[in-house]
């Protein structure tokens, strides 16, 4: 039986990063795994689950953006090289300067791939965004048109660009939907901490412009189950039915559920489970907020921001966790996150086991809020 592969994870302590290596720690799928990060475990919000996969003996606090960090975080203790570098590292937060973005997202990912090239790594994974495709309600293709609409979808199809360049780099890029599930903090749940704030007030939830907005999702559980059938499917299996003639040289992946996952099935899945009425924005109201974005997300903004303090407070929550009502202006475009995953399945043969969001999804991550203490449950 062949070796396990030595793996290295960027940004391992990060939402993807620390699933990752649960992934592979449980299922026993690497020889040795290494995470690095430039925070430390202890402030990093780990549930206990996480604690074996990210224990001490794996860990290594480094920031992969340093060239003078490349050689500690690459070097292995017997003299041979990875087999696989992950890169889930970089900027995860919106509306920052584009000097933060060049630094810690482009400027990572071009010294991390140049690195992984000269060790010869076997497969270098580079995790993107669906962001960077040209808004369209219809589902994009790998192959479709580019048009970043987000500051980290900028940087981050620089980088895919700039990646492609380096010469002997075993490279593979993942885009990826809105990544939802267990202790997710981003999106799904600004959307779930703002609904428990609404169901407090006892007042009607309302999303701008339409139902029919597109804002697909993925589960995190099926994440790490693509990138590591991806990694084997490069590096292993060495490319089956991929045709470099239509589909290009560097393998490109959306990862994304199969729900096509709209504001229309948010809202109803957060009215079921919070009781409370959701809605839409007529026309005329967001018309006006798409010509004033700045000052309507600052008074929404406002006007949860208290509450979800109170709230946080009357729970006995003194130390609260990553979740926030607020609203990032990047992300509350008019523009759709539509991608279609099916090159994934056809081309690597991977199966979703959670192929649409669902309340019982969304309720398992509302759940592990409550067994953290980051949420204040309704009395």
């Amino acid at each position: 039986m062949a070796e396990k592969p030595a793996v290295l994870i960027v940004g391992g302590l990060g939402y993807i990063g620390r699933f990752l290596a649960l992934h592979i720690q449980k299922n026993g799928l690497a020889s040795e795994l290494r995470i690095v990060d430039k925070m430390l475990p202890q402030l990093a919000w780990l549930a206990p689950e996480f604690e074996d996969a990210c224990s001490k003996d794996k860990f290594m606090q480094a920031d992969a953006s340093r060239e003078q960090s490349l050689a500690r975080i690459f070097d292995r203790s017997n003299g041979k090289q990875w087999d696989y570098v992950f890169n889930c590292g970089g900027e995860t937060r919106n509306s920052q300067d584009d000097e933060v973005y060049k630094l810690r997202s482009l400027a990572l990912s071009v010294a991390l791939g140049k690195e992984a090239a000269k060790r010869h790594v076997k497969c270098f994974i580079e995790l993107s965004t669906g962001m960077v495709y040209k808004p369209d309600s219809l589902p994009s293709k790998e192959g479709d048109k580019l048009k970043p609409w987000s500051k980290i979808a900028v940087f981050k199809l620089q980088a895919e660009e700039q990646l492609q360049k380096i010469a002997g780099l075993n490279l593979v890029i993942v885009r990826l939907a809105h990544v939802y599930g267990d202790y997710a903090s981003q999106f799904v749940a600004t959307a779930l901490s703002m609904a428990r704030v609404y169901q407090h007030l006892e007042e009607e939830m309302k999303w701008l412009w339409t139902k029919d907005l597109r804002v697909n999702t993925v589960h995190i559980s099926d994440v790490v189950r693509a990138l590591w059938d991806i990694t084997d499917w490069y590096a292993v299996k060495k490319m089956p039915s991929w045709d470099e003639k239509s589909m290009g040289k560097v393998p490109i992946f959306n990862v994304v559920d199969q729900g096509q996952t709209s504001q229309g099935t948010m809202a109803e899945i957060i009215g079921q489970l919070f009781g409370i009425k959701t809605g839409f924005q007529g026309q005329l109201i967001s018309t006006f907020a798409r010509l004033n974005m700045d000052s309507v997300v600052d008074d929404v903004n406002d006007d949860l921001l208290g509450p979800w303090a109170d709230l946080l407070e009357d729970a006995g929550i003194t130390r609260p966790g990553p979740l926030t009502p607020f609203m990032e202006k990047e992300l509350l475009k008019d523009t759709d996150l539509s991608m279609d995953g099916s090159r994934l399945e056809t081309v690597v043969g991977f199966k979703y086991e959670k192929p649409k969001i669902t309340k019982e999804l969304v309720q398992e991550m509302i759940d592990s809020y409550t067994r953290i203490g980051w949420w204040p449950v309704a009395k």
